[in-house]
């Protein structure tokens, strides 16, 4: 039986990749940060039905001692970095604690697996805020970084910190530049989710207008489902390289509205407005993904259309409300 170790493992991404690794005879060790939430950690994992089918072990990204116990406890034949402070705009009101986690947290991983684990395969989650100010229409692994928020560069330093530990230690240490990936796990503060957890509560009379920052904004939209399998695919390879993962076509925020009031009959013209508070200091205008060379090489494509992850988020979240108002 093969082992994985997930940092991150409490959240959207490390919630599917579990339940996609158990589904193939893993077992799944996940990296838990004790927080004074403890007691709704494991939320996401409970809801894909997994959370009694993963081991969690305590531990956290800035502090290597405990990457150390656990890499020499566990023994694991994988090693998934997906821990982070994942959320962009968080990223300007804490930029330190941001280059702690997701930078330098990557290099403590990096550091733990190259001693006590050098023989493991190691993933780490890159993104696409890495290419920030677009150097080109179509972002692929060629083209060149331009990050536009702490987020970014701390996901950079992680992402080149991985290609050196491949090529100066020969780790088996592979990136995946994901491109924005939803499910109805996303967490409450990313538009995607605020969008469709809006448009429930307007259609359950529980609000009457949704609040936005740019609606122009255009991103690359797929379902977290299909990016861990990606993640698992790199892993497969003989040897480790960088890919990008992404649908290759890009949805204005406008456009995600129209799609998510229309799945309950409304028009977002009717609800939507800007607000100025939820505009970033240094926007990125348009994100556009290449993802011909995991198509070409892992053999990857996604297969969830953006209409239908989007309608099930709002139904996932009209389910929640309608749960709490028969409380």
């Amino acid at each position: 039986m093969p082992k994985a170790l997930i940092t991150g493992v409490t959240g959207q991404d490390g919630a599917y990749l579990a339940q996609h690794l158990l589904d193939r005879g893993y077992e799944v060790i996940g990296l838990m940060r004790r927080s004074a939430s403890s007691d709704v950690i494991g939320e996401r994992l409970r809801w894909l039905g997994v959370l009694d089918h993963v081991q969690l072990v305590d531990g956290n990204l800035v502090d290597l001692s405990s990457l150390i116990r656990i890499m020499q406890a566990h023994k694991p034949d994988e090693v998934y970095n997906l821990a982070a402070q994942s959320f962009v705009a968080a990223s300007w009101q804490q930029p330190l604690l941001t280059g702690s986690v997701t930078a330098l947290g990557a290099g403590n991983i990096l550091e733990a697996v190259r001693l006590m684990r050098p023989e493991a395969r190691f993933y780490q989650a890159s993104s696409s805020e890495m290419f920030g100010l677009i150097q080109e229409p179509k972002q692929s692994e060629r083209t060149p970084f331009y990050p536009r928020s702490p987020y970014g560069v701390a996901k950079l330093y992680a992402h080149w910190m991985t290609v050196n530990y491949r090529e100066s230690f020969g780790l088996h240490a592979s990136s995946g530049i994901l491109f924005n990936h939803e499910s109805p796990l996303r967490g409450i503060e990313f538009v995607t989710r605020k969008v469709t957890d809006g448009v429930a509560r307007i259609k359950l009379g529980l609000a009457q207008e949704l609040p936005l920052g740019n609606l122009d904004a255009k991103r690359d939209w797929g379902h977290a489902r299909d990016y861990v399998r990606a993640m698992h695919l790199m892993l497969q390879q003989e040897e480790a390289d960088d890919y990008v993962i992404a649908t290759g076509t890009t949805t204005s925020i406008r456009d995600l509205c129209r799609i998510a009031f229309a799945h309950v009959g409304l028009s977002y013209e009717d609800h939507v407005r800007t607000d100025p508070r939820f505009m970033r200091p240094a926007e990125v205008d348009v994100l556009l993904g290449d993802a011909g060379k995991a198509r070409q090489r892992l053999g990857w494509a996604p297969e969830v259309p953006l209409d239908a992850m989007v309608a099930e988020m709002v139904d996932a979240d009209l389910a929640r409300h309608r749960a709490r108002m028969a409380r």
